[in-house]
């Protein structure tokens, strides 16, 4: 029996550590994908148009992470 318990108890490892690898990977992709949707948007703007936001194009990048930490936080 003691063996039977043990077995059991190893897959059930290996199933919780492969789903937690799963949702680690899902979650990272949502984030790369918000990132790289809010690069997208603010690259299309003009100079002009990032010059009356307040923004310049070297702060992309940086506003998208920031952007991505905030919606992952709600």
């Amino acid at each position: 029996m003691a063996v039977a318990s043990n077995i059991s108890t190893l897959k059930g490892v290996q199933a919780n550590g492969l789903t937690a690898l799963f949702e680690a990977a899902k979650t990272r992709f949502a984030r790369y994908r918000i990132y790289r949707h809010t690069v997208n948007e603010l690259s299309a703007l003009s100079d002009r148009e990032l010059a009356d936001l307040g923004l310049h194009r070297s702060m992309i990048r940086q506003l998208a992470q920031r952007a991505t930490e905030d919606y992952i936080a709600r």
